[in-house]
């Protein structure tokens, strides 16, 4: 029987969602009504190593997500940036925070981590559900849900609205990307690891398949127009500045999803050329916009399995402007 190429995608696809859980898993303003505030479970500030504390109550948590905070030992300073760490498939929150090195760097800088976690009920995979409307769509689900969980972590710590920063890995990538698109007036910047552009896929099927070879065919002003439609109506703000890093050597998420990423927010940043320069390692930096503080940075690294980068906490947090002590 010969297959269509479309069909052998699909079947290619379906292979490389079972490979992407089980390879992260080991890689290892005012508010609106619906924006409630918490019930915290635990205090703060907790003492050095204590893990993630979950957050019982945050809102009205429609995407039925799990809410958990990395506070630093000492307490955050009033006007403080905030960061929103999302895992994953297969990881648990607190387990993403260590291993990346979000945790350390936060208990150096004194920010605290919001940390969102998938349940099994939600997705069997425990990915975000970064290709479904009902989840990414502003004010609905998932998306909600993390925004709540933002809005509830602004008012526990006092933390500065203005710098609210949000990173994640593959679907946390995806999820990244999507609720950027969502909410560009709550978060300042963000990193994607391994993600996929906002409007690449829509159905479970189409998300395999754009797993496993990027797409959909767009121009680069289409790939913008995705992102405009998912923000509010006729938004004239500022948009996140975005870092994206993916590595050649993924055979889980295709790489060419970083250079859609990476064509989707230069344009909504009107930014057409960008400047390139090679690191010693072999690993390849392209930038847009001004080289003091680019818009948009795309890292491509050329041994970089299915996994977070080494070393890429710290030149996110340099991007995104925290410099580390």
């Amino acid at each position: 029987m010969k297959w269509s190429r479309e069909l052998r995608i699909a079947r290619r696809s379906v292979r490389t969602a079972f490979k992407a859980a089980s390879s992260v898993a080991k890689a290892r303003a005012k508010l609106p009504a619906t924006l409630q505030m918490p019930s915290w479970s635990l205090p703060t500030p907790l003492v050095a190593n204590e893990p993630p504390g979950e957050v019982a109550e945050f809102g009205s948590n429609p995407g039925k997500l799990s809410m958990f905070v990395h506070h630093p030992p000492r307490a955050p300073d009033l006007g403080a940036p905030l960061i929103v760490l999302l895992h994953g498939c297969g990881q648990t929150a607190a387990a993403f925070a260590r291993d990346t090195g979000w945790g350390k760097l936060a208990d150096q800088l004194g920010i605290p981590l919001v940390l969102p976690e998938q349940s099994g009920e939600n997705n069997r995979g425990r990915c975000f559900n970064w290709f479904r409307s009902a989840h990414v769509n502003r004010d609905l689900g998932e998306a909600l849900s993390i925004r709540q969980m933002v809005a509830a972590a602004i008012d526990r710590f006092g933390s500065d609205p203005a710098r609210v920063f949000v990173a994640g890995l593959s679907a946390g990538g995806a999820m990244t990307a999507a609720l950027m698109a969502a909410y560009p007036d709550v978060f300042a910047a963000g990193a994607i690891i391994a993600g996929l552009p906002v409007g690449a896929a829509s159905t479970v099927s189409e998300a395999l398949v754009r797993m496993a070879e990027a797409g959909p065919v767009r121009s680069r002003d289409d790939w913008a127009r995705q992102v405009h439609l998912a923000a509010p109506t006729c938004y004239a703000g500022h948009w996140p500045r975005v870092s994206i890093w993916h590595g050649l050597a993924d055979d889980v998420v295709d790489p060419t999803n970083a250079r859609l990423l990476a064509e989707q927010w230069s344009a909504v940043h009107e930014f057409d050329s960008g400047t390139v320069r090679i690191e010693p390692d072999g690993s390849r930096c392209t930038t847009w916009g001004p080289p003091e503080r680019p818009a948009v940075e795309l890292w491509t690294l050329p041994d970089l399995p299915h996994a977070w980068p080494p070393g890429a906490v710290d030149r996110v947090a340099r991007f995104w402007g925290l410099h580390p002590i």
